[in-house]
Parts: C-alpha cells; sequence; structure tokens
C-alpha cells in the first residue's frame, strides 16, 4: 500500500503520527468509538497505517538510544515509555479494525463462484437429497444458496465406487480490497509483538463463520459419547449427511480457509498462516471427523456394515484431499486422525463380516417354519451377502484372509466341511461369501430335523437351497464371485432334496398299485383276489387323500417349481393310477358298490395335483368326477370339449427335474 510521503519528510514525524494516533483512541473519544477508520475513506487508512509506521520506527530508535546510553538519560526512557504507551493505543486499535473487516466480510460468498454452471459434470441434486436437506437446520439463511451449489458439486463426483479424483475447489472469502487492508494490518500487529492478538481475533471470527457453515450443513456438535448413545435408525441418516457434508467441508471450506490465510498472511511467513489456519480449523475439523471416529469405535453388529463401508469409501475418498489441505507439520494431528478412523473402519468392517458369519452359523431358532416355506434367516442372509457384492470392490480390499472354517478332518460336528482347495483362484471375499451359504446351509439342515414329516422336511431344504440359488443367479457380481461350478453344486442340492421329497412321500402311496399280492395261489393266470383288490383300492384312496389334505397346505413360493415338482408328481403318479385302474376296474365294477373302491379317476387325481404345495387347507373330499363306468381308452384323455387333460398337458411340458 502507498503511503502519503509528507508524513515522513515531517520534521515532526513522531508528533503528527501521534496525533493521528490518540485522534483514534476509542477510550478517549466518542467520535473514534463510533467510527471505524477503514470504513472511511481510504486516505484515513492510509494516514493511520503511516502513523503506525512512524510510531514502529520512532519506538526502534528510542530503544536503540535508550540502550546505548542506558543509565545516563532519562529522557530516553521516558520517550520510549511514552511510544509504548502510544503503539499500546495503535495495536488495539487495529485489533478493533482487523476484528470489524473480518466480521464485516464473513458474510455469504458469491455462488457464481463454486462452479461453472456450464460444466456437464455438474449434476442437479436429486428429490430424495433436496428432501434431506429440508432437515437441516433454517440458521444462516445467507449461506442457503452458497451450500446448496457446494453440495450439487460435491455430489457430481458420487457413482457405485468413491474412487474419485481430487476436487478440491478453493472460492474466495473475501474481496481483494478486504485481504489487502487485513495484510495491511496483520503486518503491523505482527512486527509490533502483537502475533497472538492477531492470531485470537482472526481464528473466532473465522471460527465463527465455519460453525455458521456447519449448522447449515448438519453438523452437529456431538461427542463421541452422545454419538454413540444414538439409536442406530437415527445414525444411518447422521452418516449419509455426514459423508456429504464432509465432501463440502474438506474440498471446499477447509480448502478455502486455507487460501484466505495464505493471502493475508503470506507476507508474515509459512509458519503464521499455518498457525493462523490451525487455529480457525483445528476444532471444525476435530468436531467433523469425531462423528466417524465414534461410527468406527461403536458396538459391532451386522446392520452396520454397508453404512460403515458408506463411511470407509468416503473418506478414503477424500484422504488425497485431507492430506492436500492439511500438508503442514502443524496439522499432523488432523492427518493422523483421519488415517486412523480410516483403518478402524476397515477393521470394523472385516470384524463385522466374521461376527455375521458366526450368527449365522448360530442362529438359535427351532420352530418351523409353517409349510417348509422359506425360512426368514434365508432371506435375510441372502439379501445381506447380495447387498455385500454391491461393495465388491471395497471389499476385495479390505478383505484379506479365508474365513476360519471347519474342514472334513476335524471331528467337529458343530461346524460344517470347506475344503478351500476345492475353490483354488477365488478371491478371499468370496470365499467367505461361498463360506456364509455353507453356514446357513449347515444351519438350515439343522432346522430341518425339527419336521416331524420327512417329506415336509426335505421340501424344506428345497425351497431354502433353491431360493439361494435364485438369488445368487439374480445378482450378476454375486454369481461372478461364487461361480458356475459353485452354482451348480447349489443347484444339485435343492434337485437331490426334490428327489429324496418324491421319495419319502409317494413310494408308499405307488407300492399300493403294484400287482404283486393280488393274484389267488397258483398260477398266474388263475385269477384276481377281489378281496385283496378291494382292500388296494381302499388303501391307496387313504393314503392320497392323507397326502393330499396334508401337502395341499404346504407351500412352494416360486411359481416355477412348484409347478415342476407337480409336473414331476404327476408323471409318476398319474400313469401308475391309469394303467392300475385299466388292470383292475373290471374286476370291481362287476361286484357289489364299487364306488366305494374306484373313488377317483384319473381326471380327479391330476386336479388334485394341483391343490399341492399353494399353502392352504383343502376340501376334505376330492372333487370327483361322475363315472361313466365305460370301458378305459382314448376318450379318458379328452374332455367333453375334445381339450386334452391336465395329465397331456403335464406330458408336454418340458421335464426339470431328473429322478
Amino acid at each position: 500500500m502507498e503511503l502519503p510521503e509528507n508524513l515522513n519528510k515531517d520534521s515532526n514525524g513522531y508528533e503528527s503520527a501521534e496525533k493521528i494516533i490518540l485522534r483514534w483512541d476509542s477510550t478517549a473519544s466518542e467520535d473514534a468509538r463510533e467510527r471505524m477508520i477503514f470504513e472511511t475513506d481510504r486516505q484515513e487508512a492510509d494516514l493511520y497505517l503511516q502513523a503506525v509506521d512512524e510510531i514502529q520506527r520512532s519506538l526502534s530508535n528510542v530503544s536503540i538510544s535508550t540502550s546505548s546510553n542506558a543509565g545516563k538519560n532519562a529522557n530516553a526512557v521516558d520517550d520510549q515509555s511514552k511510544v509504548n504507551t502510544t503503539i499500546q493505543i495503535a495495536m488495539a486499535r487495529l485489533e478493533d479494525e482487523f476484528r470489524n473487516i473480518l466480521i464485516t466480510h464473513s458474510s455469504a460468498l458469491e455462488t457464481d463462484s463454486l462452479f461453472d454452471p456450464s460444466s456437464s459434470s455438474i449434476s442437479t441434486p436429486s428429490h430424495h437429497e433436496l428432501e434431506e436437506d429440508d432437515t437441516l437446520s433454517n440458521d444462516d439463511s445467507s449461506h442457503h444458496d452458497l451450500l446448496q451449489l457446494q453440495l450439487q458439486h460435491c455430489e457430481s463426483s458420487d457413482s457405485s465406487t468413491y474412487r474419485s479424483t481430487s476436487s478440491i475447489r478453493e472460492v474466495d472469502l473475501m474481496p481483494s480490497e478486504a485481504i489487502c487492508d487485513l495484510q495491511a494490518i496483520a503486518m503491523r500487529m505482527i512486527s509490533s509483538g502483537y502475533l497472538r492478538e492477531c492470531i485470537q481475533v482472526y481464528g473466532s471470527v473465522r471460527k465463527s463463520a465455519i460453525d455458521s457453515s456447519f449448522r447449515k450443513l448438519g453438523i452437529e456438535k456431538l461427542s463421541i459419547g452422545d454419538v454413540q448413545r444414538l439409536e442406530w435408525e437415527a445414525l444411518e441418516s447422521k452418516i449419509r449427511r455426514w459423508i456429504r457434508a464432509a465432501k463440502v467441508c474438506v474440498r471446499i471450506l477447509f480448502a478455502s480457509e486455507k487460501k484466505l490465510c495464505e493471502q493475508i498472511f503470506e507476507c508474515v511467513g509459512t509458519d503464521i498462516d499455518d498457525a493462523c489456519f490451525m487455529e480457525t480449523v483445528k476444532g471444525p475439523a476435530i468436531q467433523l471427523f469425531n462423528f466417524a471416529e465414534a461410527i468406527s469405535i461403536s458396538r459391532r453388529s451386522p446392520e452396520k456394515l454397508f453404512k460403515i463401508l458408506d463411511l470407509h469409501d468416503a473418506l478414503m475418498d477424500l484422504l488425497p484431499d485431507i492430506e492436500a489441505v492439511f500438508d503442514s507439520k502443524s496439522s499432523d494431528s488432523i492427518r493422523v486422525q483421519a488415517a486412523e478412523i480410516l483403518s478402524r473402519l476397515a477393521e470394523a468392517a472385516r470384524g463385522i463380516l466374521s461376527e455375521f458369519e458366526s450368527a449365522v452359523l448360530r442362529e438359535p431358532s427351532r420352530v418351523p417354519v409353517p409349510g417348509g416355506t422359506i425360512h426368514p434367516l434365508t432371506r435375510y442372509v441372502m439379501n445381506y451377502i447380495s447387498l455385500i457384492s454391491d461393495y465388491k470392490q471395497t471389499l476385495i480390499e479390505l478383505i484379506m484372509s479365508k474365513p476360519s472354517s471347519g474342514s472334513r478332518y476335524s471331528g467337529d460336528q458343530t461346524t460344517p466341511d470347506m475344503e478351500f482347495a476345492e475353490l483354488e483362484g477365488k478371491t478371499p471375499l468370496a470365499l467367505h461369501l461361498i463360506w456364509i451359504i455353507v453356514v446357513l446351509q449347515f444351519n438350515l439342515d439343522g432346522k430341518s430335523k425339527h419336521y416331524r414329516d420327512a417329506s415336509l422336511a426335505h421340501l424344506f431344504i428345497m425351497n431354502n437351497v433353491h431360493y439361494i440359488v435364485q438369488k445368487v443367479k439374480g445378482s450378476p457380481e454375486l454369481r461372478e464371485m461364487i461361480g458356475d461350478d459353485y452354482l451348480r453344486k447349489l443347484t444339485g442340492k435343492f434337485r437331490q432334496a426334490a428327489t429324496s421329497y418324491q421319495r419319502a412321500t409317494w413310494v408308499s402311496v405307488l407300492y399300493c398299485l403294484r400287482d404283486e399280492g393280488l393274484h389267488v395261489s397258483g398260477s398266474f393266470s388263475s385269477g384276481v383276489s377281489k378281496s385283496a383288490l378291494r382292500e388296494r383300492f381302499k388303501t391307496f384312496n387313504a393314503m392320497f387323500e392323507e397326502v393330499h389334505r396334508t401337502q395341499a397346505t404346504w407351500l412352494i413360493p416360486d411359481t416355477q417349481l412348484r409347478e415342476e415338482l407337480r409336473i414331476s408328481i404327476s408323471e409318476k403318479l398319474i400313469p401308475a393310477y391309469r394303467s392300475f385302474l385299466g388292470r383292475f376296474r373290471s374286476h370291481i365294477e362287476s361286484g357289489r358298490h364299487p364306488e366305494n373302491y374306484i373313488k377317483y379317476s384319473v381326471e380327479d387325481l391330476e386336479t388334485a395335483v394341483l391343490d399341492f404345495f399353494e399353502g392352504y387347507p383343502v376340501s376334505q373330499h376330492l372333487r370327483k368326477r361322475s363315472h361313466s363306468m365305460g370301458k378305459i381308452g382314448p376318450s379318458w384323455d379328452w374332455d367333453n370339449n375334445n381339450n386334452m387333460t391336465s395329465n397331456q398337458v403335464y406330458q408336454k411340458h418340458q421335464r426339470r427335474f431328473f429322478f
């Protein structure tokens, strides 16, 4: 700043400077208290700064004179005392001016400086984001547009992964004229030994501005203990808000504060601008990162994994920016805190995954689910690992070791076997996901033993393993990690369960339709025992009715699987019954009350099979067709409208099971 030369050339420079200083002494003048020097015309501000320079020179000269004439010149001592008093008055005034300029220009920033509106990389916040932002404080409305646009800028870098490039955006927090005035005042305060006062004033005013921005961003003043006492549901929304706010704070607010410190104090030395920067942002930065730290050391539970991964990814993305903004030795603590939080979040994610595996293995429910349908544990676990696959890129980096599993040689009956040699080449994350499926199946096998009916136990396993297969197929990321080899193994398991169900249910029913035991002793052509035949029909009717009554209440939720199993049942039952009826019907019809023994036509059985696995009871009496008691022939395969019966539809359907 150019200072007027007349004061320097005045032989009575000190006296003139002293008059200017005293004229603006707010402790002695009402006018000085009501007016600010730097709010008047520029000449007055320049004269005051020149007067301060003159007083400082006088102080230096008096100090030299006093030192060289120590003990000889009492007037020199008096002069020094007088100059010291004047400089104190001047510094007090400059401190007030410094504070006033800072406060005056700590209002909302120009939003146009935040980004280039024509840039295609800037996106408008989604409706969901704006709805969440509506929950923020309504205080400090002057910051609203600024911070909304800051959020837009930071959200524009979001994607399925947080691995974005650095996007620090420094903005001008004050006009250049104000920065020049602050720089001029700071130089004179610091050269006069008022560094601490200068830093304190600067820090207190700028911290207030940052606090205002924090409130607008929804960053609350919560201690680590406060955060850990909150319910997880409340924390989830705070984590989402924190991730957006942290990007704004590091990349815009803190970076711009650092730039402002450098602009004001660049002529004084880097140590001083670092000191002012840390005085301003250290408290807010600690407040910001304490939230993430509290989450990283909180009690672990499965539902926290995905938000912890969100925090980890956001902080990993921000780490280069944190290191760039907090690059001085005095800000080591901030960099160290951020790195330690990142490490703890990674460890928390690994710990939660391990604890989840144990929880799935030990899930204790013993009450069988009605109808053998999909167990809630199966749905929960498969949805959970499907979400895990969405974080594949992050977790591949975090999960470095194989799961702690059992071995077929361990003899431990409480832990399933898993041989990693069969899964060579898979990532540790993929092995963990397969292990979770293994322990889920192990748990389900245990739960199946609580069914009293073996057929229902097999149906339960079929339903649940089929659900596992469908969830794996429905997620490309999960399928890629699990691999088609293991998927085929799972498919084989649910098909084997379907085979076991059919054997447990239908072998005894179909056994009634055999020829053995129906012929009179002697040669094969000697005749059929009508009493044995009647008993055989009665046994079949009773057994089928019981199966129908029971298994109509069982449930196969998947429509295609339900239809395929019905087809498979019909492919065995209907031809066997049709053949048996064709061979022995005449023997029953020739006797009394044939309707008591041949209770059902082939079509009745076909219709009855359609009731199976719907999950609700049906009438105790099957709906029976009227019996013509005519000859068995092609007419049995057509209805009155000449349409194919359901049996022939079954025969045309592609077989899915291989029994």
